[in-house]
């Protein structure tokens, strides 16, 4: 099952490329660094598009969730383990000068525009 969970060109990653594109940035899909980013936006800002779900979002909620359903073993493992790999990523790609951004998929879904916002702030901060 998991094989089939696609990591790149996702629509959330579509999505965060057509907000990029429309807001003129410039920017590298999937750049070969620490952590596979989705975008490398200047030289210096990487970008992650990162699903609610896979990722942890609402943790605690999340993993009562998961805890009440099939296999619950599993999945609170596996969900721990990305959420602790996520903040490793963030250190590595800190520790070589990157500032890391992370969205949740509603985000860019929803409020794209404040996405680009964020990404324009960090660019001049």
């Amino acid at each position: 099952m998991m094989s089939r969970i696609r990591s790149k060109n996702t629509k959330l990653d579509l999505a965060m490329k057509e907000a990029l594109d429309d807001a003129g940035l410039q920017y590298v899909m999937y750049p070969d660094l620490v952590g596979k980013p989705d975008f490398l936006v200047g030289d210096h800002l990487a970008l992650f598009c990162d699903s609610a779900f896979w990722h942890g979002r609402n943790w605690h909620a999340l993993r009562r969730r998961l805890e009440a359903g099939s296999n619950p073993g599993y999945w609170v493992a596996h969900i721990s383990k990305n959420r602790r790999r996520d903040r490793e990523v963030n250190r590595a790609l800190a520790h070589k000068g990157y500032v890391v951004l992370r969205f949740w998929d509603e985000d860019v879904f929803k409020a794209p525009g404040e996405c680009v916002a964020k990404i324009h702030e960090a660019l001049s901060g």
